[in-house]
């Protein structure tokens, strides 16, 4: 197997260095001691694609190898790691699940906007009493017929709170374990969805993490995620 890169990878490891080394590396160290979310050079990153780079050009995807995506996070990270979670969360816990899992109305509807950046997107599976222990989880909806309702909490997401678009897991029927987690799309705004508080970190402090308070909100049918009790699959 050739490891070598190709020149389409070496052109955006050079892209995304210039841009990690002029734009993102002078405010690093500020925006982690004071733990402020980067709103400027994240809306720069979109500009660039970034924030895009393996999807589709259907939903406004640069259409890259993964190979590239990677190298595009590992530059981010390499002058400062709150942009590389900040990207890599966007892209491969919220965006790709949508991409893999959504139907062609969600993916019409979610996806352009998140890979243009117009929104971004978190994931939320870790909870207080359970995280490696997804069959733990305690949040739960409910089938309300034209709804499901939706209670419970999550802690240490990335992103949360500065998101708009949420990959949410949730138990649909707590008797069959893994196999009783549903995923769901969630927005930012929906009545009874609240973010009291973000994590005191020791590191990585500009990609803020939230903790996410659902009291009964009613999440559109149209918003289940796969299939009924896939939600694990979603997750892993």
């Amino acid at each position: 197997m050739n490891f070598t890169p190709t020149k389409e990878q070496d052109m955006v490891r050079q892209m995304v260095r210039e841009f990690a080394e002029t734009e993102v590396k002078p405010i690093a160290a500020e925006i982690d001691e004071k733990a402020e979310y980067p709103f400027d050079t994240v809306a720069k990153a979109a500009k660039l694609g970034l924030l895009g780079m393996p999807f589709p050009a259907e939903y406004g995807g640069g259409e890259t190898d993964y190979i590239s995506y990677i190298i595009a996070v590992e530059e981010l990270s390499r002058v400062c790691g709150s942009h590389g979670v900040i990207v890599q969360t966007h892209c491969a816990l919220c965006c790709w699940p949508i991409l893999t899992y959504g139907t062609t109305e969600q993916k019409e509807k979610y996806l352009p906007d998140l890979v243009a950046g117009r929104k971004l997107g978190a994931f939320g599976l870790t909870e207080p009493n359970a995280g490696t222990d997804a069959a733990g989880i305690q949040t739960r909806a409910v089938d309300k017929g034209d709804h499901w309702l939706l209670n419970g909490s999550k802690i240490f997401i990335s992103g949360g709170g500065i998101a708009d678009v949420y990959v949410i897991m949730a138990m649909t029927d707590k008797s069959k374990g893994t196999r009783g987690i549903s995923s769901f799309i969630v927005e930012k705004g929906m009545p009874g969805f609240t973010v009291p508080k973000h994590e005191n970190k020791m590191g990585i402090r500009g990609s803020l993490a939230g903790e996410l308070v659902f009291e009964d909100v009613k999440i559109p049918k149209e918003n289940l995620l796969g299939t009924i009790g896939k939600g694990f699959k979603v997750a892993i």
